[in-house]
């Protein structure tokens, strides 16, 4: 979309496609099928044979791909244009010219476009929805593409109140600096986040074993994380009492909960209407 590029050019948002793009050179089988598994582990099931499925910012395209492996027909769309250029590459890859996974250019901020996607039996937006620069708007949209019955897995920032004031602070100045001069916010943070569980790593004679834990979780790459993490920028954040008092007013329960034990990082939530 023309705006995303604007924002991108205006440095008010970061280029989170041009950052997966970089994380697609790392893509292998043992990453997509460690995505697999995290989808049917929080969505409780074995498969997605028979399902709709919607992946609402899609990223890299990775659990897009995920989805239709596990044989949900999937449609997928992102704000950003690398970001759906890179789930093209995957289908491109995976499933090329498949008629059952669609990717397209659109916003969930956009209530035009949603309107015309119909329902879903999962919608699917991880890490993305406090990246709208409107959450809360972003929230209640996600929910009308929820079937009956369907499930709703979203995973937002934990509010961590003036530490999240700081990080909204760090953020934003990554975005407004040059790109060559974005490394003196880069490796501080870096620092900041990784020396204590590498020092931990080395004690115990397993100095990888921190950054093992972000592909063994998700399939992702720690220094895409980390970037994706620097730069993130709109960024909000919501306690998990918050979201979930907000989606029983929505009409959903629900079904499943991870938190990050209230420090750094996403809370996941599962819903069912």
């Amino acid at each position: 979309m023309a705006a995303a590029s604007q924002e991108t050019a205006e440095r008010e948002r970061f280029a989170f496609g041009d950052n997966w793009r970089r994380f697609l050179s790392v893509l292998d089988e043992n990453r997509i099928q460690t995505g697999e598994r995290s989808l049917c582990k929080m969505l409780q099931v074995s498969d997605l044979n028979q399902k709709t499925f919607l992946d609402i910012g899609c990223g890299s395209g990775l659990f897009s791909l995920a989805a239709r492996r596990l044989g949900a027909r999937v449609h997928s769309f992102d704000y950003d244009p690398q970001s759906v250029a890179c789930a093209q590459e995957l289908r491109r890859r995976y499933f090329p010219e498949d008629p059952d996974w669609r990717i397209e250019e659109g916003s969930v901020l956009d209530a035009g476009y949603l309107g015309a996607l119909g329902c879903f039996d999962i919608v699917y937006s991880w890490g993305v929805l406090h990246h709208t620069g409107a959450m809360w708007r972003a929230f209640e949209n996600a929910a009308r593409l929820v079937a009956p019955h369907g499930k709703l897995f979203i995973a937002i920032y934990n509010d961590q109140g003036k530490i999240s004031e700081r990080w909204r602070a760090i953020k934003h100045t990554y975005n407004r600096l040059p790109a060559a001069l974005r490394f003196v916010v880069t490796v501080p943070v870096a620092i900041h986040l990784f020396w204590r569980p590498v020092l931990k790593d080395l004690f115990r004679l397993d100095p990888l074993a921190s950054l093992r834990k972000v592909r063994q979780e998700r399939g992702m790459s720690a220094w895409t994380d980390l970037i994706d993490w620097v730069g993130g920028y709109p960024f909000e954040v919501a306690k998990p009492e918050t979201v979930i008092d907000f989606y029983l007013r929505q009409g959903f329960r629900l079904t499943r909960l991870t938190t990050c034990g209230g420090s750094l990082g996403c809370n996941e939530y599962v819903f069912m209407r």
